[in-house]
């Protein structure tokens, strides 16, 4: 994944082999081929090339039994000639790249090209005396006082600023991020070691260390840290599916197979192997540099990379993947499979940013023309002045300052604290977030969180612990519910019991001690045994000392477990030269075999097969359907003399005796069943996928709460649901999905194909009006393609293989299925503090943009000045980003459904807040603008001279504006029309702070701010009335919050109208990414024809419906308004039922249910109105031109008239 590091590191590997060809017998290129063979093809090889493994050995210079011995040297020169065993990183993005990336964004580039003009503008003094020329006219406002003039270049220099600070937090928080990351993946790395013989002795080696010629000792349960060729071998089984897909385990043996790949994991037996590959060269490493390639090619061509040479200097990290935290995501979509499209609140964004910006555009536009218009009419119509060549100069700077009051009206339009506040709110979030075990590696992956309808978990390790127990047994004709007391066992049940799980397991299964305090105990090695084990401990019992006294090589014979045998049994010579074997294994397996069984005291007796048909029903049945998988533990006793034949496997594991019966469960994790009935509180569905059977699922996903006894649901396995989703030539068809993912709970048995299936059929589903946002938890490497897939991929920081943390968008580093919640709960605070933020934002851009407006329309100067615009900016834009958007989240984000990606990012009790709080700022101000001087009995501020001083009339004006700014922030902390806004205030210092020092600043400014600030100090008094003033914002708040949104209809017809228009044609596209413009324009046509068609129908079914459901209607308070609505405006009614994007909304939940009235019919089963047409209709619907449904157009007006 290195940059340049990898071809580097093929280069240096290459000029090396010329000079070096000569230490060992054989090159990088020639261990490449050999180890892309499998099977005989590689004996073959190994024997006509090498001499077999031993010649192998010989040539690299090592010993199959004693290893190589370690000389300093020689490893140096080894690591040199074939490489070290890591995979050189992705080289971190610098921090002026990431500082470009930030530049891109659109709101900044607007804010960049204003502050531009502002600044050249304030720059430019035009020639002639000032003011010079009475003759030459003159208007009141056209000329600001010499303050405002030095001040001019003020107002530009901070825009720049804010796109400054803007552009370095983010830069910033990405580099930050990516240091994170890089600091997980080492510590991560330093943690795996391997065991490898040097020098004849074992000793444990970090990964990182392993060289080409090494011998290593692989066992059961090894991942492989590097590509080789095995020596000796027994039974040794390798899970290859991280490679090559495949699910079934390869025997390997010497003579057969030899070949081990690194990345792959040993499932059963042991042995030693020659490593033949490290690092880049390893199959695992060449899959990895093809997956940097695709992004590396593309950097190539935009400049030619400098060579690299310290690519082995570079801090590299051991065979782990370390790519950075954000990959571009232009490199993402160039590698695999197209990273998602833009998170739904960057689009939303982008698109109010855009509209904003044209707003303040037309008012910009309009104030310069009025004003221009005025001093013209002024001037040259009603004085009937001439326009004398010598006045030329003069105005122009009159135009140049109307110019520049048409920008200041700008500025203050544009918000430029939008991308701050989203990447503070965004930055905190993931700061926070990395305390909550959630590792987020891309920004928005966190947001798109918030906005989750469904998560498909993984069951083990996710949901459940990965550990497991035993929580049942059945000893001695007794069927315990729980792990019974040491003293109720007959001892020699006991004693046969402890022997025979403590010797018939591997040596290398332990339980540890736990990390933490408190912690529950390490399991290392088979989990199954580790089960088994802590059974033992349970029972009181010390499996290690029993261990001692029979240590591994005193085991006469060992037969280990295979999915042939499915159990494992273990041979040891007794004293008296008599042999005992033990056995365990699968209960049906196993108990097919016994003919004895323990009795209640110990002793054998015999055990008929009508015993075992009880034994089925009573014992073992019951425990399957407690999701527990059951493990018979026996033993038989062979004489010593003659010996029995141990070849004859079907003689010696038969007629043996049983000792009892286990149940072991992997408990689910006790945060589980809450945190997924919050989810599914929250409007999510969570759906397990698991590779286990489907009793046991279902036994899971009961008391995990996924699913409820009685309720509808389907919990099928791979077989069927494929059965079910792929037409007779065994393809997918998406309605056939469609029938099934709504109900799916619970897939059992599935594939990883399965699983992508799955979560592709969701999010390609067009069955809901919203489109399903997918979260997905994985661990392993065929996980990949489903996690990519997904609109957030969830990826297991310990389990997890480096392929589903390199596709994954966050990394759960506790792997725990409650930290999912959290991220739900962090996504949904960044909307929500994003939307505190616009509704602060824009109650203030409204207010000053109409009283600079009219105030330069009226009395030809804005009673705001510039540079107090720019304090108010900061107030708004920069604290206020920082103070809302730090707001922790609540318990109370979780108690309502996601948004979805219809939803505009302005609800409507929003709407009601911003035009509410504007009306009363508004009242206020032109209350004082026009009478203030006669309620405070003092001069008026009006049509000042030009070089007055700052007037008390214009101060008191600008400090009521700040105390209403400072008092609505308050109330911009609830969004959703909540009374209490002071609620949990005080756990949010960030918040106090800035409403306090933001306090403390204006008494400065206006007691000391002067002329720059065309300021002059207020007496006590006078403050008081500003903070008064400013303390009605949260006794309007009261007012506004008692409105019924309901009464407001008026506001939904606002927004939907005037948005209508203003659907970019990207939005339309986003959510039909497939159909290209050629098609579309193409398939334009048919689609309004098949509307037509369509909406007929739907029209008149939707008048039927009305009649059918119009008593029932009656009666619910809010639909008879709709009714009359419909009746009257039939053609806004209907336009209603078009996945519109409006972005001013009509009350949340109103909507939403109204929206359901027209579309439900009483008679139809299904849910859409048009439920024949559905499948049409709605992807018509998404792909429709903005032009097609205006209310110009002719299709329209037939609707209308039918």
């Amino acid at each position: 994944m290195g940059d340049m590091s990898n071809s580097d590191f093929y280069a240096k590997n290459q000029r090396n082999e010329d000079n070096h060809a000569s230490p060992f017998g054989c090159s990088v290129m020639e261990l490449r081929s050999l180890m892309e063979l499998r099977g005989t093809e590689a004996v073959v090889k190994l024997q006509e090339d090498y001499g077999g493994v031993e010649g192998l050995c010989k040539r690299l210079k090592t010993s199959p039994t004693e290893g190589l011995a370690g000389a300093q040297p020689d490893l140096d020169k080894r690591k040199e000639l074939y490489g070290k065993n890591l995979i050189p990183p992705k080289k971190p993005k610098t921090f002026l790249q990431l500082v470009w990336e930030a530049l891109q964004d659109v709101t900044l580039i607007i804010l960049e090209i204003a502050a531009l003009i502002s600044l050249g503008l304030s720059f430019y003094h035009p020639p002639g005396e000032r003011g010079g020329g009475e003759s030459c006219g003159s208007a009141a406002g056209g000329v600001e006082d010499e303050g405002e003039a030095d001040a001019g270049w003020i107002e530009g220099a901070a825009i720049l600023l804010s796109v400054v600070c803007v552009v370095l937090v983010t830069a910033f928080n990405d580099w930050s991020k990516e240091k994170q990351f890089r600091g997980l993946q080492s510590r991560i790395e330093q943690e795996q070691k391997f065991q490898v013989v040097r020098a004849g002795q074992v000793i444990q080696l970090p990964v990182a260390d392993i060289v080409v010629g090494d011998i290593a000792q692989v066992k059961y349960g090894d991942l492989l840290p590097a590509d080789g060729v095995l020596i000796q071998g027994n039974d040794v089984k390798i899970d290859e599916s991280s490679l090559t897909g495949e699910s079934d385990h390869v025997k390997k043996n010497a003579d057969k197979d030899p070949m081990l790949l690194s990345g792959t994991h040993v499932m059963e037996g042991s042995g030693r192997m020659v490593v033949t590959a490290v690092g880049v060269n390893s199959q695992t490493g060449i899959i990895f540099t093809l997956l940097g390639a695709g992004a590396e090619e593309e950097e190539k061509k935009e400049k030619k990379v400098k060579k690299q040479d310290g690519a082995a200097a570079m801090e590299m990290q051991p065979l782990k993947s370390a790519e950075g935290g954000e990959t571009d995501e232009k490199e993402r979509k160039k590698v695999s499979v197209p990273k998602k499209e833009k998170s739904v609140l960057q689009g939303k964004l982008t698109k109010l940013a855009v509209q904003i910006g044209k707003a303040g555009l037309l008012m910009s536009a309009i104030t310069v023309i009025i004003l221009v218009l005025y001093f013209a009419i002024d001037n040259f119509v009603m004085q009937k002045r001439a326009w004398l060549t010598e006045c030329t100069p003069i105005y122009i700077q009159y135009f140049v300052k109307f110019f520049i009051i048409g920008v200041t009206v700008l500025v203050v339009a544009v918000p430029e604290g939008l991308p701050l506040a989203v990447t503070i709110s965004l930055a905190y979030s993931v700061k926070k977030m990395m305390k909550d075990n959630n590792l987020v590696r891309h920004l928005d992956a966190c947001e798109t969180m918030g906005n989750a309808t469904a998560i498909c978990s993984d069951k083990t390790g996710t949901l459940t612990t990965n550990r497991m127990t035993a929580v049942q047994c059945y000893v001695g004709d007794v069927h315990y519910k729980e792990i019974p007391d040491p003293g109720a066992l007959p001892p020699k049940s006991l004693d046969l019991l402890a022997n025979s799980i403590s010797i018939n397991s591997a040596y290398t299964t332990k339980i540890l001690p736990a990390d933490k305090e408190g912690g529950l105990p390490k399991q290392v090695g088979n989990k199954t045994e580790c089960g088994l084990l802590g059974l033992v401990l349970d029972l009181k019992r010390d499996y290690q000392s029993i261990r001692n006294q029979l240590p591994e090589e005193k085991l006469y014979k060992v037969y280990t477990f295979n999915s042939v045998r499915k159990s494992m049994s273990t041979v040891v010579k007794l004293s008296d030269g008599s042999f005992r074997m033990y056995s365990k294994g699968a209960s049906e397996i196993v108990l097919k075999k016994c003919s004895h069984i323990l009795n209640e005291v110990g002793e054998s007796r015999v055990f008929r097969p009508r015993d075992k048909d009880d034994m089925v029903k009573k014992v073992i049945e019951p425990m399957a359907c407690d999701g527990l998988r059951t493990i018979c533990v026996a033993y038989r006793d062979f004489a010593g003399s003659p010996e029995p034949n141990w070849e004859d496997e079907n003689n010696i594991l038969s007629d043996l005796t049983a000792i009892c019966v286990v149940g072991i469960e992997d408990p689910v994790r006790p945060e589980v069943p809450d945190a997924i009935q919050k989810c599914q509180r929250a409007g999510i569905t969570v759906r397990m996928v698991t590779g286990d059977n489907i009793n046991t699922a279902r036994a899971i996903a009961i008391k995990c709460g996924i699913i409820h006894p009685g309720e509808d649901f389907l919990c099928i396995d791979g077989k069927e649901f494929n059965r079910r989703i792929r037409n007779e030539k065994g393809e997918v068809e998406q309605e056939r999905i469609d029938k099934v993912w709504p109900k799916l709970r619970v897939l059992a048995r599935s594939s990883p194909t399965d699983k992508h299936t799955l979560v592709k059929g969701i999010i390609d589903s067009t069955m809901v009006d919203q489109r399903q946002v997918v979260a997905v938890t994985g661990d392993g490497t065929n996980d990949g393609p489903a996690l990519k897939k997904a609109d957030v991929g969830f990826a297991m920081g310990i389990a997890g293989t480096d392929v589903a943390k390199e596709a994954s968008d966050i990394i759960l580093t506790d792997d725990n299925f409650s930290s999912i919640v959290k991220a739900v709960m962090w996504g949904r605070n960044v909307y929500d503090s994003i939307s505190k933020f616009l509704q602060f934002q824009l109650t203030v851009n409204v207010v000053a943009v109409i009283v600079a407006f009219t105030g330069a329309c009226i009395t030809q100067d804005s009673p705001l000045k510039a540079v107090q615009m720019l304090w108010v900016n900061l107030i708004m834009d920069t604290f206020a980003s920082l103070a809302l958007a730090t707001e922790p989240p609540t318990e109370s984000l979780l108690r309502r459904r996601p948004y979805g990606r219809n939803k505009p990012l302005i609800s409507s009790t929003m709407t009601k807040n911003i035009l509410g709080h504007g009306v009363y700022q508004l009242i206020i101000i032109f209350t004082l603008l026009f009478v203030g001087e006669q309620i405070f009995d003092i001069d008026s501020g009006r049509n000042a001279p030009l070089h007055a001083p700052p007037s008390e009339h214009y101060t008191i004006i600008f400090n009521t504006f700040v105390m209403m700014q400072l008092f609505n922030e308050i109330n911009a902390r609830k969004i959703h029309g909540e009374r209490n806004v002071f609620e949990g205030i005080f756990r949010n210092p960030i918040f106090c702070s800035i409403v306090f020092g933001t306090f403390a600043v204006q008494i400065v400014i206006v007691q000391f701010g002067g002329k720059p600030f065309s300021c002059q100090p207020l007496d006590v008094e006078k403050w008081m009335w500003c903070v008064f003033l400013g303390l009605g914002e949260l006794v309007w708040g009261q007012v506004i919050a008692t409105i019924p949104n309901s009464r407001l209809r008026f506001l939904r017809r606002a927004g939907q109208l005037t948005q209508k228009d203003e659907l970019p044609e990207e939005d339309v596209n986003e959510e039909n990414e497939e159909i290209d413009h050629a098609e579309r324009e193409l398939r334009r046509g048919q689609i309004l024809w098949f509307r037509g068609l369509n909406r007929i129908q739907t029209q008149i079914r939707v008048v039927n419906a009305f009649r059918s459901s119009l008593y029932e209607g009656l009666e619910k308070p809010d639909s008879r308004s709709s009714i009359h609505n419909f009746m009257t405006h039939p053609e806004f009614r209907i336009e209603d039922s078009t996945p519109n994007i409006p972005l001013i909304d009509d009350t949340d939940d109103d909507s939403a249910r109204r929206r359901g009235k027209y579309s439900s019919q009483p008679t139809s089963p299904n849910k859409n109105n048009n439920a024949i047409d559905s499948g049409i209709n709605l992807t018509i619907d998404t792909s429709k031109s903005a032009a097609s449904s205006s209310p110009a157009s002719p299709l329209h007006s037939l609707e209308t008239s039918l």
